[in-house]
């Protein structure tokens, strides 16, 4: 029995939204016994070291004498080597709370994307699937009524900046696809450009990397984890279309939360979580379904 290619695609990006939400849990298991920035370096090195580790099994020496190697090498250098620098910057600015709501704009960056480089077609059911995701993630990070803004306004670019490339990344990668439809050495180009330029602009502003204590462990886990999340976004790309896998993959944050809650016991249901779940779930149906 073969899925039907948008059923797949869901599938996939599904997996990889998980999967990065329980990296992100990971993650912050680790930051109480290690430093944000060497822990990425740490988890962006585990990545590409479990990539290259497989490498020798999967990939062909061909693939380096492509167009598409040029394509995953400038993926790398923005994401999440940049987008990763401007959604801290973000959060150093304006707080996590109001830099994780506008990061939620992803998905419409990616359907402007998808319609723009890609030719895809959007549909209502697409569209209002799309809006349902974006809304209930930014239910979940946005409060009303909090504290009077003492940041200034050009810091907004900076989580837009990050959806931006984060967006950006995903119509690259799928014109890569379509020459070298490898999903693997896809994240194994892009993840290694990464920690060249992470590293290296660690390096390059006189800091060094602290000693590796078993607090570290846990980036090491969330980089695995990271690994096939970025493997199965990949694959979800390369199967479906963008318009389809965008708004899925952006329902990770919701994820988090029912992890928060459930699994790692940090987070509290609230009618705004409830509200947030339905918009998401409201709005992924709506773009598996559509027509």
């Amino acid at each position: 029995m073969t899925l039907d290619p948008t059923l797949l695609s869901a599938m996939l990006a599904m997996t990889s939204a998980f999967l990065f939400a329980l990296s992100i849990q990971v993650q912050n298991l680790g930051l109480k016994h290690a430093e944000p920035r060497p822990g990425v370096i740490v988890n962006i090195g585990t990545t590409a070291a479990v990539y290259w580790i497989l490498a020798p099994f999967v990939v062909e020496a061909s693939y380096w004498l492509t167009s598409a190697t040029v394509l995953f090498m400038v993926v790398g250098l923005f994401r999440p080597a940049l987008s990763v620098n401007l959604a801290v910057a973000g959060v150093k600015h304006m707080g996590p709370t109001l830099t994780s709501g506008l990061a939620a704009t992803n998905p419409l960056f990616a359907a402007c994307f998808a319609i723009l480089l890609l030719g895809e077609d959007m549909t209502w059911p697409m569209a209002f699937g799309t809006l349902a995701v974006v809304s209930g993630v930014a239910v979940s990070a946005l409060r009303p009524g909090g504290l009077p803004r003492n940041w200034p306004l050009w810091a907004i670019s900076l989580p837009l900046g990050a959806a931006f490339f984060r967006a950006l990344g995903h119509p690259i990668t799928m014109i890569g696809l379509d020459e070298i439809p490898s999903p693997f050495f896809a994240g194994l180009v892009s993840y290694t450009v990464s920690i060249i330029v992470v590293y290296g602009s660690f390096h390059l502003q006189g800091r060094r990397m602290p000693p590796l204590t078993r607090g570290y462990l846990w980036f090491v886990l969330s980089g695995v984890l990271n690994g096939v999340s970025i493997y199965s976004l990949n694959s979800a790309l390369s199967v479906g279309t963008l318009l389809t896998v965008a708004p899925l993959v952006a329902c990770s944050p919701v994820f988090t939360i029912l992890l928060g809650h459930f699994v790692f016991k940090k987070e509290t249901i609230t009618r705004r979580t409830v509200i947030t779940v339905a918009l998401v779930v409201s709005g992924v149906i709506l773009v598996i379904v559509n027509p």
